[in-house]
């Protein structure tokens, strides 16, 4: 239940624009949980938090807010101390109000320090922003009645319901669009959830509304989302436009894939080689390559306990450290998962911050 302050603060603010968090369906988890009355689902959110706010220089440069809590729990988060909020501890903002929170983005862009950045919208992270949409919109809607010229990017795992996805693109300027795996097993190995709606979303975003598109954005994890998984990721998005734009991102050891492997330089640019090969011609990549890691010794008897569940090898290796970490269901679904609301992953503190 909420605290004192978090019941009056909703009763005086959030009563209208949030009235859809009684029946939550904002994701494809669908988890229909009241929020509004503290009802969890898979996000373990309940109303609207934020979790920090800053001018940011990456591109496209802006002032970005960073939304507490996410409907994936991927083994390689690198927000996870905000993605995993409640259950890490980590002292946020909380929820603000909107009107305000409109005003100090705006005033942020136009200080001397987010013109000297080249800063010229509003970023929603987090976390992921989609579990926080009706909220987001109030932002928005509060944001352009200071300046009716406000651009917003909108940044996203994908998994959003197509109702959600179309609501999004009403009012944003641009998307930035995580593709953690094309294969349903190995996305599910990594993130707990299919593939299936990321993949859907993708393909909508490319054909209807390819003008809010940035890029594409693909982690590359050795031994997991490697070759043959880029291979597949490219030759999805080429199939649909071999114009997209695709940015891959360099893997560094994060969270529960902390001892892990970082992508070296040379898979960097094979991943490139890859991308060009399937057609696809808008293709970069970016990040810090080269980090050393290893496997834990006990990985082959890890693997063989999952094997049965995962048809890709290389989903097994992803599954075999979500195991190694308290997971017990497999294949990775935290839609139904008993522990979705004590899970170990969730729980889990990296000894190794890279």
């Amino acid at each position: 239940m909420f605290k004192h302050r978090e019941v009056y603060l909703l009763n005086i603010e959030t009563q209208k624009f949030l009235t859809e968090l009684e029946n939550c369906k904002l994701c494809e988890w669908q988890c229909g949980v009241n929020r509004i009355t503290g009802e969890l689902g898979v996000c373990r959110i309940s109303i609207p938090h934020v979790a920090s706010c800053q001018l940011h220089p990456a591109p496209p440069q802006s002032y970005t807010i960073f939304m507490a809590g996410c409907n994936f729990k991927c083994l390689n988060c690198q927000n996870y101390s905000i993605a995993h909020y409640p259950d890490t501890k980590t002292v946020i903002r909380g929820y603000v109000n909107p009107k305000e929170l409109a005003k100090e983005s705006i005033n942020a862009i136009n200080s001397s320090m987010g013109q000297f950045i080249g800063a010229d919208r509003i970023f929603f992270s987090g976390g992921e922003p989609t579990i926080h949409l009706p909220y987001i919109e109030k932002i928005v809607e509060e944001a352009r009645k200071i300046d009716p010229e406000t651009k917003i990017n909108f940044d996203t795992n994908g998994f959003l319901t197509m109702k959600s996805l179309k609501r999004v693109l009403k009012f944003t300027t641009s998307i930035t669009f995580d593709i953690k795996a094309y294969n349903d097993d190995v996305h599910k190995a990594l993130t707990g959830a299919p593939s299936e709606p990321v993949l859907r979303n993708a393909e909508y975003i490319a054909k209807h509304a390819r003008d809010k598109l940035w890029e594409y954005r693909i982690l590359v994890i050795p031994g997991i989302v490697d070759v043959e998984e880029i291979k597949a990721i490219c030759e999805f998005m080429a199939s649909i436009d071999p114009t997209l734009p695709v940015c891959f991102l360099v893997f560094r050891p994060n969270f529960v894939l902390d001892q892990y492997m970082g992508a070296t330089w040379k898979l960097m640019d094979k991943t490139v080689e890859i991308a060009h090969k399937t057609g696809l011609v808008r293709v970069n990549w970016s990040g810090r390559p080269n980090i050393p890691g290893y496997e834990p010794k006990d990985f082959e008897k890890l693997k063989t306990k999952v094997s049965k569940y995962y048809e890709h090898e290389w989903a097994l290796k992803a599954a075999a450290y979500a195991l190694k970490t308290g997971c017990k269901t497999h294949p990775r679904n935290c839609g139904i998962c008993n522990m979705k609301h004590k899970c170990p992953i969730k729980n889990y503190i990296p000894t190794r911050i890279t």
